[in-house]
Formats: structure tokens, sequence, C-alpha cells
């Protein structure tokens, strides 16, 4: 009865033993030949700068926000793929749902980029 899923746990059980591995011989095979640049916080080619005072000063966002626009983008092509897949099997229902949720998307990247988030300066 639950012969089908052999193969699943053993590529879940492979996996898990692969990751334990990995974590575990990281420290001892890796070089150890650290010096300050190496230990100092990497901003995209930007020099790092201070953190700000507690309650005060301005951070940056727009790095964040252009990935949180990416994983956006990249989630709606993960729905739209299998509806290319099984277009004919959902017939009008499916056309619809789509038109919907493509126009979702599409009022959140006209938002987008009303509000300058796809400004690069």
């Amino acid at each position: 009865m639950l012969q089908p899923y052999l193969p699943i746990v053993l590529l879940m059980a492979l996996a898990a033993a692969f990751a334990f591995f990995s974590v575990t011989m990281a420290p001892h095979t890796g070089p150890r030949r650290y010096n300050r640049a190496k230990l100092d916080a990497y901003e995209c080619g930007i020099e790092p700068s201070p953190q700000p005072i507690v309650g005060g000063g301005r951070i940056p966002v727009a790095y964040y926000l252009t990935a949180m626009l990416f994983i956006l983008f990249d989630i709606e092509i993960v729905f739209l793929y299998p509806f290319a897949v099984t277009a004919d099997l959902l017939g009008l229902f499916g056309l619809v749902e789509i038109v919907l949720f493509i126009a979702t998307v599409g009022f959140a990247y006209i938002y987008v980029w009303r509000r300058g988030g796809l400004d690069w300066n």
C-alpha cells in the first residue's frame, strides 16, 4: 500500500543526509584565512554605512523592494506555467480565471511603476 511512496521517502532521506553532511563538514574543510574585508558587511558594491542610531536615521530599502518585486513576478510565472500546460482542459473557466489573475498582477505592476518602484536611481 505504501510501496509507491518508497522512492520519495528515499529521496528525502538522501537529501537530509546530504544536508547534514554538508553542514557538518563545512567548518572542517573550508579555508580559515579571515581578514577584515571578509568579515565586513557587503552591500552590492556600496561602502557599508554604519548602523543608524536607535530611533533615528533612515535605512535605504530599494534593494529589498527590488527583491520583493522579483519574487512577485517570479511567482506570477510559476502560476502561469501550469495554466499554459492545461489550457485546453480548463476551457472558458480557466481562461476567465487566468485573465483575472493577470489583471490583478497587472494592477500591482502599474501601482509599483507609478510609485517609482522600478526606477534604478
